[in-house]
């Protein structure tokens, strides 16, 4: 069976679904399943910077205090502790993820997207690494075992920018308004990073309709 997750690496909930739906595949036992990432971006026109806290810029861009930001931070680390992420906002940095999801799609055209994927997530939200660097990009993908020079190739022109606009537009189509988003077989949809539990009852339906 095959399962589209439209997911964006500056999204929290991303990972967090991911470690959910991973897990449930896992107490399934499941095997022959296809996982695709597609493009979301949350904020096509986030500025990357360095020198701007996580908490500051969502607190501009929401409207709320710091305070506020603070207390969301905190739940969604808790929450991502219970899947045994181990968040640091304090060491996130703001990135435009456009470059990322370039790359992502390379590593699917190389058969190496899941490995990035997680790479990726690991380093925005645990390492504090700068997921809009190319030499951060070019080292992601050369753990997943995807040369720098591809990788540089990539960042170099607009190489798969059309892929990432096409993944985006079928979101619009299929009414997504949020990620993380799960289709299954290409029927069922979840919407968000729900329990485990919800994962492997959509599973066990599809499967059970032969998805």
């Amino acid at each position: 069976m095959k399962i589209e997750v439209w997911s964006d690496v500056m999204c929290p909930f991303c990972y967090i679904g991911k470690r959910r739906l991973e897990k449930a595949i896992d107490e399934l036992k499941l095997e022959d399943i296809e996982i695709e990432y597609k493009s979301f971006l949350l904020n096509a026109e986030l500025k990357t910077d360095p020198n701007l806290s996580a908490k500051q810029e969502l607190a501009n861009s929401k409207g709320m205090s710091i305070e506020e930001v603070g207390q969301m931070f905190s739940q969604v680390t808790d929450m991502a502790k219970g899947e045994g992420l181990n968040f640091d906002f304090d060491k996130s940095i703001v990135a435009n993820s456009i470059n990322a999801h370039r790359i992502l799609h390379l590593a699917k055209q190389e058969g190496k997207q899941a490995e990035v994927k997680e790479l990726l997530l690991k380093a925005h939200f645990e390492d504090g690494k700068n997921i809009d660097d190319s030499p951060t990009l070019q080292a992601l993908a050369e753990m997943a075992g995807i040369s720098k020079d591809k990788c540089q190739d990539v960042l170099n022109s607009e190489a798969f920018s059309q892929d990432v606009k096409a993944d985006i537009q079928k979101a619009r189509d299929i009414g997504v308004k949020g990620v993380p988003f799960f289709v299954l077989g290409g029927k069922y949809a979840i919407s968000g990073a729900q329990s485990t539990e919800v994962f492997k009852g959509a599973l066990e339906q599809s499967l059970a309709e032969g998805l």
